[in-house]
């Protein structure tokens, strides 16, 4: 459900605040804990570090993200892969067959 229109959208007033004073496209990141925060115009161009529960995951904000919230971009779950041991057998033999194909362009 969204935020009520008279209401606006969130933004974090101390995330606000620590991109008063700067210019957009400086090299420090911004650490945060704000995954709830809103991405307003005012953020384009500036480096979060969005918490994602154990980290903080360097985010460039661009002008596409505008209206989106900065949790999205911040995933706190990691895929690891699916299969056991047949999919490993499958990727060793794909691996196998690009070295393999790599040598014979080099020889050629």
């Amino acid at each position: 459900m969204s935020r009520s229109l008279y209401k606006g959208p969130y933004v974090d007033a101390k995330l606000l605040k620590k991109i008063a004073g700067k210019k957009a496209g400086e090299g420090d990141v911004i650490k945060t804990w704000a995954r709830n925060s809103v991405i307003s115009p005012e953020m384009v161009g500036f480096t979060f570090g969005v918490h994602n529960g154990r980290d903080h995951l360097d985010v460039l904000v661009a002008e596409e993200m505008v209206g989106h919230k900065l949790g999205e971009f911040s995933p706190t779950k990691k895929f690891h892969r699916h299969g056991g041991k047949m999919q490993k057998e499958l990727e060793q033999k794909k691996k196998e067959a690009e070295i393999t194909a790599a040598k014979a362009a080099k020889a050629a």
